[in-house]
Order: C-alpha cells, then sequence, then structure tokens
C-alpha cells in the first residue's frame, strides 16, 4: 500500500496488517502536536512504522532532534493515545535515525517558508 497522496511517511507494517486500523489511529497520532514546531508528529513524519502483533502496539518513532526537550512528554503522548484508539497496550521503540525536512507531508514547508 502507498503512502497517502501528499505525505511523505513510510509505509507502515499495520497498512498491511491491520488496514482498518490506519484512519483511527492517525487522527489519534495527529492531535500529539511538537510544541516547539507547531505541527503533529504525523505531518513530521516522526512515526517510522507502527506494528501490531496480537493485542501489543509498537510505534517505532524518531525526534526532530536528540535532546529534544519535548521528547519524553511526546513519546509518552504518542504511547497514550495510541492506547486509547487502539485498546491495546502499547510500547515506543524510539530510533535514533536523523531527522530531516524530507520526512514532513509535502507542502509543510512551505508553511515554513523553506520552498
Amino acid at each position: 500500500m502507498n503512502p497517502e497522496p501528499g505525505s511523505n511517511r513510510p509505509v507502515w507494517l499495520i497498512e498491511t496488517t491491520h488496514p482498518e486500523l490506519v484512519e483511527p489511529l492517525t487522527t489519534g497520532l495527529s492531535e500529539v502536536v511538537d510544541p516547539e514546531i507547531g505541527f503533529n508528529i504525523i505531518q513530521l513524519g516522526l512515526v517510522r512504522n507502527v506494528i501490531v502483533d496480537d493485542d501489543k502496539v509498537m510505534i517505532k518513532m524518531i525526534l526532530t532532534t536528540p535532546f529534544c526537550p519535548y521528547g519524553p512528554a511526546m513519546l509518552e503522548s504518542t504511547r497514550s493515545k495510541a492506547e486509547e484508539v487502539l485498546k491495546k497496550e502499547t510500547a515506543i521503540d524510539l530510533g535514533m535515525d536523523p531527522w530531516d525536512f524530507s520526512m514532513m507531508e509535502e507542502g509543510l514547508m512551505d508553511d515554513w517558508g523553506l520552498y
């Protein structure tokens, strides 16, 4: 399955295994906003993968900077929101891959005057 039009986000495993959960999860996680940047974690492309295994969920996520002061709160908000939406125990796997502007949804960089 391809990412949504207008989105640079990667394809999540959940799209293949549990496609009916993608829309409610995406909507829920869109409520988790990086307070410093003002965009949500979906728009920023911070959620790199979502894996559902039986009654557990693993969200692979990165932060915009390694020392993001809001990182711990955003990780917990992400975990909590996913559990609320999916009704399944959720864990966050924090990756150390570097984030860059190309991971943002298409068109958001225009709002920052970058393109």
